[in-house]
């Protein structure tokens, strides 16, 4: 029984080593044992069904802002990724960018590339800048894979050995989609870890750079996100996210690099 359990758990760390993905703009490596598509496709009905309950803004400028500053960054996305011959990681992803009339200050973005921005947040993003760095960080969340590292490591709590037999039903995997991501009338979604955040941070701001955008005006717009609480509870959008000054140190740490970024990308000193 000992020479069985050894040599699971030698099998288990194989498909672990195995269902290990480095993200290519930050390095850092991940477990994701799920299938991206059908996380894609569960996200899908899931983003559908929250724009079904809410209202949707379209045409005006703010709407419109939103859609330019995503597809930049999208773009931005694309082509550094094919820069690298690893356009085939974001060739799935079906992006859609909306404007939700709604006065919480948030926005998200599900994996496959579903955005969405809340009104709420608006009069603290101010421009397209403040815009991109929400927008560059959320996205980062979905191209780094962190819903399907979140569900994977659920996975793994729960069915620990029945991953090497690939014994888990769809079933079973919708149901862990489904206590990550909780949409309904109030919109809850995952809760990334801090770890998370931080690559979120880091990966967007670098986008965001690559779009030409100032990556400077990231610490501003974090610190007015800090001053939106005025002493209350803090945004939702902050309730699992790092303590500021690691937020503030963190993204001085990665900023040399983000204007490299931004310089090649056509921004100015």
């Amino acid at each position: 029984m000992k020479k069985v359990n050894k040599y699971l758990t030698i099998g288990a760390m194989s498909a672990i080593m195995v269902a290990c993905t480095t993200n290519p703009i930050t390095g850092r490596s991940s477990l994701q044992l799920a299938n991206n598509q059908e996380i894609a496709t569960m996200a899908l009905q899931q983003y559908r069904e929250a724009l079904s309950q809410a209202k949707v803004v379209k045409g005006t400028t703010q709407a419109k802002s939103v859609q330019n500053v995503g597809l930049r960054i999208k773009n931005a996305a694309n082509n550094y990724y094919k820069s690298i011959g690893r356009e085939a990681d974001v060739a799935n992803y079906q992006w859609e960018f909306n404007l939700l009339d709604d006065k919480q200050i948030n926005a998200w973005c599900m994996p496959g590339g579903k955005v969405a921005v809340y009104s709420g947040i608006l009069p603290i993003t101010k421009n397209d800048t403040g815009l991109a760095v929400v927008m560059g960080h959320e996205i980062s969340h979905a191209l780094a894979g962190h819903g399907n590292e979140r569900i994977s490591q659920a996975m793994a709590a729960q069915y620990g050995g029945a991953l090497l037999g690939s014994t888990i039903s769809n079933g079973q995997i919708a149901a862990i989609f489904q206590q990550a991501y909780p949409i309904g009338a109030q919109v809850a979604l995952l809760k990334y870890g801090r770890t998370q955040e931080l690559e979120a941070d880091e990966m967007g701001l670098y986008l965001m750079a690559m779009a030409g955008y100032d990556p400077r005006e990231a610490q501003p717009f974090w610190q007015r996100m800090e001053g939106a609480s005025n002493g209350n509870r803090p945004p939702e959008f902050l309730s699992t996210h790092p303590n500021p000054d690691t937020r503030r140190a963190d993204l001085e740490k990665h900023m040399p690099k983000a204007l490299e970024y931004y310089r090649a990308a056509g921004g100015k000193n």
